[in-house]
């Protein structure tokens, strides 16, 4: 039976979101409720990126600990056979999506003539294809374990064209193929018809990576991957925590999963990974929007204020009466319902000027036990640094990390000009 399985983009698109931005401990702590969510995977950032490098390589330590186990983590980077090599030059990154436009506007608007889509064979020039299969080729003698390849603006590509790429990707060994609708041009019809024909003329697992300019990046996604299941491939869809991304945002991660679980098509029919965690959706949405610095809206899905808010007479009545009235689903399933103290009073917070008093008052709180006064010492100064890294208060999550986790936490901050 054919699969749908989450692959998270926020700490690669979602941080390309303009004016914002995830300090390089946030992103970890991204994957790590990513992971306790049930994630298949984590598009965790650039690896040809200098500042993420050490965040990538910590990272890829945690995984081989056992701490992020069982995500998978995957660096992006663009189909050029130089950007592959700087991967695995620059990290231990054993996962790839490597990308490429396809569009003939975007072929024409971006190269601006120095690469075309079709070689002419005397033009001299680099073709996509071309481009693309060499990268592929180099990636698999590098020993990559899976590879993705991208199709950016696969949604204005022609379907011919968007085959033969497909067709040579996996020709060349790409374990499957990222169906890119970068401007949020489809619409859940377009979208269903296109990826079921690529699906049946490919036969390899289809990524759906859709945008929300036009608001419908989720019911597009859901579209793409049961056009996808249908015609008997696997379907990977990509999300971010709260919709972040460029521009208007990309597949909400908890938006997607309600989708596919509990909307009147798909109620029962079990396509998602076994392992996804509705219940860690409360968490993980709280964080990044901290993270981010991005209010939830009140309206948002299922993690929004009003989600299960009532206020009209009838549906107050109605939702005492039962909640199934006027409630698709219950808020313990998002893991809400559970008081939250918010401190009026005294408050000892542990930021980059903090004393030893204070920093072990902190963690008194959090019962975190330090075995000596050098370790305590040696925690508070990376909780110092982190202070200054994040710029502002760190939370429970981040504090616990530093002290469970404190080499890590130290390559994950450093970042060396």
């Amino acid at each position: 039976m054919q699969k749908i399985h989450i692959i998270d983009v926020t700490n690669r698109d979602g941080v390309q979101t303009a004016r914002l931005g995830l300090a390089k401990l946030e992103k970890t702590m991204i994957n790590m409720y990513l992971n306790e969510m049930g994630g298949y995977q984590s598009e965790f950032g650039f690896p040809v990126t200098c500042h993420e490098t050490n965040y990538l390589n910590a990272n890829l330590e945690l995984a081989e600990m056992g701490v992020l186990k069982p995500i998978v983590l995957s660096g992006w980077c663009r189909a050029i056979v130089k950007d592959v090599e700087e991967s695995f030059k620059l990290t231990k990154v054993k996962h790839l999506n490597i990308s490429i436009s396809t569009s003939e506007q975007m072929t024409l608007g971006k190269f601006q003539g120095r690469v075309v889509r079709k070689s002419s064979g005397d033009s001299g020039k680099p073709d996509v294809i071309t481009m693309m299969t060499d990268a592929v080729d180099r990636a698999k003698e590098l020993g990559v374990d899976s590879l993705g390849v991208n199709a950016e603006d696969a949604s204005r590509t022609d379907m011919d064209y968007l085959i033969e790429f497909s067709l040579a990707a996996k020709e060349h060994g790409a374990d499957r193929i990222r169906y890119c609708d970068t401007l949020g041009y489809d619409d859940p019809f377009t979208i269903h018809e296109r990826v079921g024909k690529l699906a049946e003329a490919v036969k390899l697992p289809v990524e759906l990576h859709c945008h929300n300019d036009l608001g419908m990046a989720v019911a597009c996604t859901l579209a793409g991957a049961m056009a996808a299941v249908d015609a008997g491939v696997d379907a990977y869809i990509n999300t971010t925590v709260n919709g972040m991304g460029e521009r208007t945002g990309n597949c909400d991660l908890v938006s997607i999963i309600l989708a596919f679980k509990k909307s009147s098509g798909f109620t029962g029919k079990n396509l998602l990974d076994e392992g996804v965690d509705l219940t860690k959706s409360w968490q993980i949405a709280k964080y990044a929007s901290y993270a981010f610095g991005v209010p939830i809206p009140i309206n948002q899905v299922a993690v929004g204020d009003n989600a299960f808010a009532h206020s009209s007479g009838i549906h107050a009545d109605g939702a005492l009466k039962d909640r199934r009235n006027y409630e698709l689903y219950d808020f313990e399933e998002l893991g809400r319902g559970e008081p939250e103290t918010v401190e009026t009073g005294r408050q000892i917070i542990a930021g980059e000027y903090s004393g030893i008093k204070g920093f072990r008052n902190v963690y008194d709180r959090l019962e975190v036990e330090f075995k000596d006064d050098a370790e305590a010492a040696k925690i508070l100064e990376l909780v110092r640094f982190a202070n200054v890294h994040t710029q502002k208060p760190l939370t429970e999550g981040e504090l616990k990390f530093i002290a469970s986790y404190p080499e890590q936490a130290r390559k994950i901050m450093t970042v060396i000009p």
